[in-house]
């Protein structure tokens, strides 16, 4: 049995049931991931030593019958800009150092841990997470495991891969822009950033309250799970939100009859989208109505945002980078610098106006959830393109930005979003739909999502071209 090929709640329960161990999964999710980093370069480095001891640990209690939480002997992986006890957070770039002590997790790092979860590897990041595509000085080109000349997305593109080749069905990424939902569109697995605060961070983001810590997996199960764990207060985050009022496991129950879905294909007509991601959209949407919800195309009541974006992500990367010597800046990505560059140019009025673009964003969602459940849209209006670059080729747009507008404007909001594979194109290139709620209504985003897993209408794609012994 490919224990790859599980999801948590598998491997779970053969554990459970002493069909396989923990070990036998760790040893194979670190397989995988060493047969696929050379053409994929999904990692900044894999603990197998580490795993190793950990996974032995966990079969043994789970041979005792006392596991140490929901998650024990689960393979994992961890974005590299969160911290991870014992191992560099380098953030993709040449201008931090290895030296340190490295003693502390990130708070939802320190959750998977206490329970049980097994730290494969850390994951590729562009630098700082500037971008939607990743890249970076230190870590080189992250490749898409459906088409290696295609780009993974981004930032948490190294997860994405992860998560889609097997090396291990758990994935920590980071959402400051669509960061865990556009690499999860690319690569055709589930990507949930859950409402603002909902998993603690720290160090708190350069990039302010629009970073969001979130599920990278298989399927909106897995997630929820993950959440379950991840998502509860720690001192350290001061904007963290108090514990959730429910198990996000038991809100997958109850499907979606009578959920009132609002369809937005196109966002008005702001967006033009590629044809093949339009019809499996499309698809998927049917499918909810098939499954009794209630759908209506229709529009949030809101132009592009983008400046208002650029403003707050600009003076983010100003400010992240402003202790960084200057003879040293030129390590930097080149995009990165040129957008501190115009970041530091702006006053503080520059961006309370941004801050009020966004709180008028914030309330004309807050009124559209009072008629709509959850907003369906496509996650990206493309399919990925290819490696190295931060717009496709040909492109009118200079920033990343251009191609995501499906995605920012709910980290403006702090409202919750995930994106659910749901077919691909021509040429076998994922495609992902979005699913947006109110703030604090993870629990509807998932519950949707499950919906689509369990009809059928939604499925993770397994890359095979890449994972098979002599795949790129």
């Amino acid at each position: 049995m490919q224990l790859t090929d599980l999801t948590a709640v598998e491997l779970l329960d053969g554990y459970r049931k002493g069909e396989f161990s923990p070990v036998e999964a760790t040893a194979q999710a670190l397989e995988r991931a060493r047969r696929v980093q050379p053409g994929l370069n999904a990692f900044t480095r894999l603990l197998d030593e580490e795993a190793a001891v950990r996974a032995r640990e966990s079969e043994e209690r789970w041979r005792r019958g006392e596991p140490a939480g929901l998650l024990d002997g689960v393979p994992v992986t961890v974005k590299d800009l969160l911290l991870l006890r014992g191992h560099p957070t380098l953030r993709g770039s040449k201008t931090l150092s290895e030296e340190g002590r490295w003693d502390e997790d990130a708070p939802s790092v320190a959750r998977l841990r206490e329970h049980g979860a097994v730290f494969v590897g850390k994951t590729t990041t562009p630098e700082f997470g500037w971008k939607g595509v990743t890249d970076s000085p230190l870590c080189g080109v992250t490749r898409n495991p459906h088409d290696p000349s295609r780009t993974a997305g981004g930032s948490s593109g190294g997860s994405a891969v992860a998560v889609a080749v097997g090396a291990g069905p758990l994935s920590l990424g980071t959402d400051g822009g669509g960061s865990v939902r556009i690499p999860a569109a690319f690569c055709g697995i589930f990507g949930l950033k859950p409402t603002y605060g909902r998993v603690p961070l720290y160090p708190a983001s350069p990039f302010g309250t629009l970073s969001h810590v979130g599920p990278m997996t298989r399927d909106a199960a897995d997630a929820a799970l993950m959440l379950d764990v991840i998502g509860v207060p720690d001192s350290r985050d001061w904007s963290a939100l108090p514990p959730a009022p429910g198990s996000f496991v038991a809100a997958l129950e109850g499907g979606v009859h009578g959920l009132r879905v609002a369809y937005s294909p196109c966002l008005g007509g702001q967006v033009a989208v590629q044809s093949a991601v339009a019809a499996a959209v499309r698809r998927a949407v049917a499918g909810l109505a098939d499954l009794g919800a209630y759908v209506e195309e229709t529009d949030p009541d809101f132009s592009d945002p983008v400046e208002a974006f650029h403003t707050l992500w600009f003076s983010g990367a100003a400010r992240l980078t402003e202790g960084i010597a200057p003879e040293r800046r030129k390590l930097l990505d080149p995009g990165l610098r040129e957008i501190r560059a115009q970041g530091a140019r702006m006053s503080a009025l520059d961006y309370l106006a941004a801050v009020d673009v966004r709180m008028d964003l914030g309330r004309r969602m807050g009124r559209f959830h009072e008629s709509y459940d959850v907003l369906v849209t496509p996650a990206l209006p493309l399919t990925a393109f290819e490696a190295g670059a931060e717009v496709p080729g040909g492109s009118a747009h200079h920033r990343w930005t251009g191609w995501t507008p499906f995605t920012y404007p709910f980290n403006l909001t702090q409202q919750p979003a995930a994106t659910v594979p749901v077919g691909t194109d021509a040429y076998g290139l994922p495609v992902g739909l979005q699913i947006v709620a109110a703030r604090h209504r993870d629990d509807l985003v998932l519950r949707t999502a499950h919906a689509l897993f369990e009809a059928g209408a939604a499925r993770s794609l397994t890359p095979t071209g890449s994972i098979t012994p002599g795949g790129s």
